[in-house]
C-alpha cells in the first residue's frame, strides 16, 4: 500500500513557537505511548500515522519503553519511517525519551549518563535513524546529580543524535536548575512535557512561569485526563474503558461520584460551543500562549480527527472560563 501525503497538510494546523526556540510545532501533537506498540494492529496505526501528517501534524512523541513491550512502540514507528516518509524527514519533529525502567539490572532505569546514552543509541536503533530532534530526560532523578543526567542530555546534542533537549515532569524549582545548567553547558532547553488536564493542574503553582520567563516550550500529556474529560464516562464506568481495566493508567477509584457530576456540567460548556468534551478540554490547555503544543493519542482515524476538529475553536468567554472555574474547583 502506497502514502502519498496530502499537498494541503499545512493548510490547517496551527503552528506555535516552542519558547525562545527557533521550533514551530503544531498546536496538537501525536504521542505513540498507546495503541502503537506489538500488541497492536500495525495497518491500523500507520493510517493514523498517515492522517496525522495529512493534518499538519509534524511532531510525533516516543520513549523507550513505549509499546508494549517496551522498545515496539519505536520499532513500528521506524518501519513505518522507512516505508512510507524517507523523503518526508526533515518535516518532522521525531523526540524520544529515557527515564523509565527499560531494561534489568542498575542501569536501565531513572537518569544516570551511562542509561541515557545507552537508552539512546538503542532508540535510534529500533527507529532507523541518525538522529532525533528532542531528546528528553523522562523523569527527575533525586539519586543522581542533575548535573550528570543535564551532562547526558548535552552529550546527546554534541555527538549529534540529538539536536534539542528537554525535560519531563520536573518540578518549578528543579526545572529552573535543569534549564540554568543546560543553558550553561550551551545546549538550551528546547521545551518541558508535564502531565497538565483541567484535571491536574500542578504546572499552574510555578512551573508555567518558570517556563515563561525562561523562555522554554510547553507541551502538555494526558491532556483528556486518560479518558476522563471525553464524554466516555458520563454514565458510570464502560466495560471496555481503561478504568474497567486492573492494569490501567486510569484506575476506578479515580472515577468518583464528584468527579463524574463534574464531567457531565463541563460537557454542558462544551455543547453549548458546540464542541466535544475532549475537544473544549484540548482548547482549555491552548488558551494559554506559553502551551506550544497538546499532546494527544489515538486508536483510530477517528478519534484524532475529533482531537483535531478542537482547533476550529480555541477561543473562551470570560464567563465560559470563570464557570469551569467553578466547576473545578468545586
Amino acid at each position: 500500500m502506497d502514502y502519498q501525503p496530502s499537498e494541503n497538510r499545512y493548510s490547517d494546523m496551527i503552528y506555535r513557537r516552542s519558547g525562545k526556540s527557533g521550533i514551530d510545532l503544531p498546536a496538537i501533537s501525536l504521542g505513540l505511548w498507546h495503541n502503537f506498540g506489538g500488541v497492536d494492529t500495525f495497518e491500523n496505526f500507520r493510517k493514523i500515522i498517515w492522517n496525522a501528517f495529512d493534518s499538519g501534524i509534524t511532531h510525533f512523541d516516543l520513549a523507550n519503553n513505549y509499546g508494549p513491550p517496551p522498545g515496539s512502540a519505536e520499532e513500528n514507528f521506524g518501519r513505518i519511517l522507512k516505508m512510507d516518509f524517507q523523503s518526508h524527514r526533515d518535516e518532522m519533529i521525531i523526540s524520544t525519551k529515557a527515564g523509565w525502567d527499560m531494561w534489568p539490572g542498575p542501569y536501565g532505569d531513572f537518569g544516570s549518563r551511562k542509561y541515557l546514552i545507552a537508552s539512546l543509541d538503542q532508540s535510534l536503533k529500533r527507529m532507523q535513524l541518525d538522529y532525533v530532534d528532542i531528546f528528553y530526560s523522562h523523569r527527575p532523578d533525586i539519586s543522581t546529580p542533575l548535573e550528570e543526567t543535564m551532562g547526558a542530555l548535552t552529550t546527546s546534542v554534541n555527538s549529534g543524535k540529538a539536536l534539542y533537549t528537554g525535560i519531563s515532569s520536573y518540578e518549578a524549582e528543579r526545572s529552573q536548575q535543569a534549564i540554568d545548567l543546560l543553558k550553561y553547558y550551551n545546549t538550551p532547553c528546547l521545551i518541558h512535557q508535564p502531565k497538565y488536564s483541567m484535571f491536574d493542574r500542578w504546572v499552574e503553582d510555578g512551573l508555567m512561569d518558570v517556563l515563561g520567563v525562561n523562555g522554554v516550550g510547553c507541551i502538555a500529556f494526558s491532556p483528556l485526563a486518560q479518558g476522563l474529560l471525553t464524554n466516555k464516562y458520563l454514565h458510570g464506568i464502560p466495560e471496555d474503558s481503561r478504568a474497567a481495566k486492573a492494569t490501567g493508567h486510569l484506575q476506578s477509584n479515580e472515577v468518583t461520584v464528584e468527579k463524574i457530576d463534574k464531567i457531565k456540567k463541563l460537557n454542558e460548556i462544551a455543547l453549548n460551543r458546540n464542541q466535544s468534551l475532549a475537544q473544549m478540554a484540548i482548547a482549555w490547555l491552548l488558551k494559554d500562549e506559553r502551551v506550544t503544543s497538546v499532546l494527544v493519542g489515538a486508536s483510530s482515524t477517528a478519534q484524532l480527527a475529533d482531537n483535531l476538529a478542537s482547533l476550529t475553536n480555541l477561543k473562551f468567554e470570560s464567563e465560559e472560563l470563570n464557570l469551569i472555574e467553578e466547576i473545578l474547583k468545586a
